[in-house]
């Protein structure tokens, strides 16, 4: 039998909840499949300590605040998942949970959507999965003695064998996690790449208010040569910098770019000092900014002399480790924080570029009432944030409501 909807919204998390938020406001039929449970990349695919990076005022959709939890304070996890439960059940929103969409096929001018129940035709489908679809690892590491796992795996500490431990990547995740460990009493090595490091507060305001300010979360693309930097940022305990010198301080030992893997060692790129250098150089050229803006706008904001103040280069970065054997280091575990890659092999549609991207200008792909929202960049930098999933999804409805207004409700 076939299922006969108007539009159908793939994926029940912070976009596919967003996107029926908004259909609905504009009247339009709708149905989400969520192949899980709303948001249940928050609950399984995150370890148990994880708050979200954003204050509580920030991180969430303009319409809704969260239930108990200081608007400055970070989310956990599974708040964030109720918060997403609670805001589509307040509004009745049409999504069928634990249903995978496996397919997706166009015909004619419909579209259509095969699943283990049926099949679902559409006149409108938004693809709304999210940018945390197929877990990356770079470096193949074949020693069968050593456990290996993905951020996406990794629940806490007592999860992992005795032993010291690797993380090989230093965003918000792999940073945050080498923090855990290394506060549980683990031996941590962190290997990490180029990044962006913004001050968790400066003058008094969350980082997240200063790219507001300045205009960053409204940048339509990333600077060249720099869509593949990451940035680390945390709101573990209370909130703080990322700095690598404090974890350095703490007992992490930094690491450049893991490189190839032979004989039990695993060979390290002689990058760290320049990734450490170029991290501060973004860190100040967020505090000039700020205070270029707060002098322009006559902003009374207290002054922040200490934010400039560094700790020492750690010996890890003056005399870096090149070759690390892993034996020798006691190292049982190597957890691969090295983020995600698109995964739409399941969409029947010649719709994607040779990098597994899809077509299409700010969401709307070139293929008429097929959609996207929810993906880095999409519109812009704000895009695969809770508010700015909310903000594309609200002018995806809008274009979906005049494109066919005669079957809209």
């Amino acid at each position: 039998m076939i299922e006969t909807v108007h539009t159908l919204v793939i994926g029940g998390g912070q976009a596919g909840v967003a996107t029926s938020a908004h259909l609905q406001k504009q009247g339009v039929p709708h149905l989400v499949l969520e192949r899980d449970r709303i948001a249940e990349r928050w609950r399984s695919w995150r370890w148990d300590s994880l708050v979200a990076n954003g204050p509580a005022w920030h991180d969430r959709f303009p319409e809704a605040e969260f239930d108990a939890i200081d608007p400055n304070a970070f989310a956990g996890k599974e708040a964030v998942a109720d918060y997403f439960v609670r805001f589509a059940s307040d509004r009745n929103l049409p999504i069928r949970e634990g249903v995978a969409v496996t397919k997706l096929e166009r015909q004619g001018d419909h579209f259509r959507a095969a699943t283990a129940t049926g099949t679902i035709q559409a006149r409108n489908v938004v693809v709304a999965t999210g940018p945390f679809q197929k877990p990356v690892i770079p470096t193949v590491i074949t020693n069968p003695a050593i456990t290996q796992l993905h951020s996406n795996s990794y629940r806490n500490p007592g999860q992992l064998p005795d032993g010291a431990v690797l993380v090989v990547g230093a965003g918000s995740s792999g940073a945050q996690i080498a923090e855990e460990l290394v506060r549980a009493g683990r031996r941590v090595f962190l290997s990490l790449g180029p990044h962006d490091r913004p001050p968790r507060r400066y003058r008094g305001q969350d980082f997240v208010w200063w790219l507001g300010k300045l205009g960053k979360w409204d940048m339509k693309a990333p600077t060249p040569g720099t869509e593949h930097i990451t940035i680390a940022v945390s709101g573990a305990y209370g909130g703080h910098t990322m700095d690598f010198r404090r974890l350095a301080a703490l007992g992490v030992t930094l690491l450049g770019r893991a490189g190839p893997y032979s004989g039990g060692k695993l060979q390290i790129a002689a990058d760290l000092a320049q990734n450490i250098a170029a991290g501060d150089r973004n860190y100040l050229s967020v505090l000039d900014e700020a205070d270029a803006y707060a002098a322009d706008h006559g902003l009374d904001l207290p002054e922040d002399p200490g934010a400039r103040e560094f700790l020492p280069l750690p010996s890890c970065v003056t005399d870096p480790i090149l070759s690390l054997d892993l034996r020798a280091e006691g190292i049982s575990t190597i957890l691969w924080a090295t983020g995600f890659k698109l995964d739409f092999g399941w969409i029947d549609i010649p719709v994607f570029r040779e990098d597994g991207r899809p077509r299409h200008t700010d969401g709307v792909s070139e293929v008429p009432g097929l959609y996207f929202v929810g993906l880095p960049w999409l519109s812009c930098r704000g895009s695969a944030f809770i508010w700015g999933a909310w903000r594309d999804a609200e002018r995806l409805a809008a274009h979906i409501a005049m494109r066919s207004p005669q079957t809209v409700a």
